[in-house]
């Protein structure tokens, strides 16, 4: 690693964290308010409930929108603050050890594995699209990306040279590789529950 690569500051990717932290916050908020206004109003249909497809009450009110005994968006509520925090440190000229970038990356792996987890079980055993859930998503899946691809490039996560190589070209396409997976999800959506056809 030269000493260029060891001392460049992450500016755009900090830039990234710090937008995709706050949408990905502000969607764990307004599912938390629905999840009080359903405790408080049973049986009322909450404000992101569009059609029985596109709707936030099935997933807040099944087993899966509560893993942990405890309302997913709680999580987001305290889990999307890392990425705030790390983005705005990064701009304000701090530098973090490989060993940070690496327990930080296992975070976002973590929250990956979550994400694909709770889309396989909206799409395939709620049959629903939640709506402030979907914008969970779409922050989480560029945000694995760009923190993975970017520590695997900088050799923060053990690689060759090969593979550094491949995951810095593969960072400069970052926003294709972002829409191609969207694509997929979207097409396995409209398979499983013919989206197109419910509007």
């Amino acid at each position: 690693m030269t000493s260029t690569e060891t001392t460049r500051q992450p500016r755009l990717l900090a830039i990234f964290l710090i937008v995709a932290g706050l949408v990905g916050w502000f969607a764990a908020f307004e599912l938390t308010v629905e999840k009080f206004h359903a405790l408080t109003n049973p049986g009322q249909a909450l404000g992101c409930d569009v059609s029985v497809l596109v709707q936030c009450s099935a997933n807040l009110n099944s087993w899966q929108g509560a893993v942990f005994g405890f309302p997913n968006p709680i999580i987001g509520l305290g889990a999307w603050i890392a990425p705030i925090v790390v983005g705005v440190a990064i701009l304000a000229g701090a530098r973090f050890p490989r060993w940070f970038w690496v327990v930080f990356n296992v975070g976002m792996l973590a929250g990956i594995v979550f994400v694909i987890w709770l889309i396989t079980q909206s799409i395939f055993v709620l049959g629903t699209l939640c709506p402030w859930c979907m914008l969970t998503w779409s922050v989480m899946i560029p945000s694995f990306l760009s923190v993975t691809l970017y520590n695997l490039r900088e050799g923060n996560i053990p690689a060759g040279a090969g593979v550094r190589r491949v995951a810095g070209a593969l960072l400069s396409w970052i926003i294709p590789l972002t829409l191609a997976i969207y694509i997929i999800v979207a097409v396995i959506a409209q398979l499983r529950l013919d989206v197109l056809g419910s509007l």
